[in-house]
């Protein structure tokens, strides 16, 4: 190999090394400002830096909870998830929907038509969109629409990956 080529391939590499440093090392971008008003359950808030959320959520939670993406449609196991119980933040551990609210909207993403309570997600606008994010830790997990059933008319459309399934205890 050339000289010339070696020093360019060295030069590259180091070039992405530090934009990959810079993307997981990097200084923590200001925190989410939520609108004023927002309150959560027992108004319990859970504040992280950039560099915390990226050692406890894996990357595919990362980029969509902090970074505002969105998973593939039919790509979470939630989708199919139809036991009683809690669907919670996968950030947080905030209770967001029951599984008594979830519907099969044929959108590919887990869906539901009310939240638990009603703050326990706050939605602001995004485009054309409203964006839907925990009340609690301010992760994104999804948009809501208008399109949903009974008795709301509404369809939280969630990523499954920013979102945890809890098992109803069953009576004893």
């Amino acid at each position: 190999m050339k000289p010339t080529a070696v020093f360019l391939l060295a030069a590259l590499l180091l070039c992405g090394g530090i934009w990959l440093y810079g993307i997981y090392f990097g200084t923590s971008r200001p925190p989410h400002r939520r609108p004023p008003g927002t309150t959560s359950p027992g108004n319990r808030r859970v504040e992280k830096t950039d560099v915390a959320w990226r050692s406890q959520l894996t990357w595919a939670q990362y980029r969509v909870m902090r970074e505002r993406s969105t998973e593939w449609p039919n790509s979470s196991p939630l989708n199919h998830e139809h036991r009683p119980g809690t669907f919670v933040c996968a950030g947080c551990r905030n209770p967001l929907f029951s599984s008594k609210t979830k519907f099969e909207s044929g959108t590919g993403w887990p869906s539901f038509y009310d939240p638990v309570v009603p703050n326990a997600v706050y939605t602001e606008p995004d485009g054309n969109r409203t964006e839907v994010r925990c009340s609690v830790c301010d992760a994104h997990l999804g948009h809501v629409f208008s399109d949903g059933p009974d008795p709301t008319g509404l369809r939280y459309c969630m990523n499954g990956v920013a979102m945890a399934f809890v098992p109803a205890t069953p009576p004893r």
